[in-house]
Parts: C-alpha cells; sequence; structure tokens
C-alpha cells in the first residue's frame, strides 16, 4: 500500500457500527443461544453440546460475577434475580450433562434475557 492508498483510507468514514454494552451482551447471549439450539438435536457429537454448555455457563459465571460486584449500577432486586438465573443455569447445566434434561429451559432464560436487554437498549 503506497502512501496515497494510506491517506485515503485513514479519512475514509469509518464503517464499524459504534457498540453500546446492551447490545454486546445482547450479541453474546445471541451466539450461546444459537450454539446450545444447535447442539441440542439428534445426532450432534456429545462434545459439541458439552462445549455449548461449558460457553453457556461461562457467559453466565460472566453475569453472576458482574451483578455480584458492589459497582454495579443495577437495581438489587434485579441484580438478585439475574444472580439467581445464574444459579439456576448451573444446576440445570449439570441435569442435561447426566442426560436428566434438554437445552430447552437454558433457551428460555437466554431468549428472556435477551428481549431484556433489547427493551432496555431502545429505552437509552
Amino acid at each position: 500500500m503506497n502512501a496515497f492508498d494510506m491517506a485515503r483510507t485513514a479519512y475514509s468514514p469509518v464503517n464499524a457500527a459504534v457498540r453500546t454494552p446492551q447490545s454486546t451482551e445482547h450479541e453474546a447471549f445471541v451466539r450461546v443461544t444459537r450454539r446450545l439450539k444447535a447442539a441440542d438435536r439428534p445426532g450432534v457429537p456429545y462434545p459439541e453440546l458439552v462445549e455449548a454448555l461449558h460457553d453457556n455457563r461461562r457467559l453466565w459465571t460472566y453475569v453472576a460475577t458482574s451483578v455480584a460486584d458492589s459497582d454495579n449500577a443495577l437495581p438489587a432486586d434485579l441484580r438478585a434475580r439475574l444472580f439467581y438465573l445464574a444459579e439456576f443455569t448451573d444446576v440445570q447445566t449439570r441435569r442435561i450433562l447426566r442426560g436428566e434434561a434438554g437445552t430447552a429451559v437454558l433457551v428460555e432464560v437466554n431468549s428472556a434475557i435477551m428481549r431484556g436487554l433489547r427493551m432496555q437498549e431502545g429505552q437509552s
């Protein structure tokens, strides 16, 4: 790339969208939920299900850690409900790994969180 090309690209409009914290969180839930849905079908190798569950558990561990932080600005009631959902997700994940349940309830919980994040972003 020559100097002219570099100068032109340096001053061209930026095409990257500005992401809000809510949109970033929403996207994380979308990706994990999509993987949960894809992994809980007949014929999908068990390790693929385990990886999807692991990613979902990691996301919810992040949520639990975030809402447990005293500097978190969310209302205490919402923080408590999110922490409870993180605990529920952990218990449900263990049940799925034992073959006692499917991922539908985790997908439902994640979908509710995604709706909430979208509504919150619309209010910003």
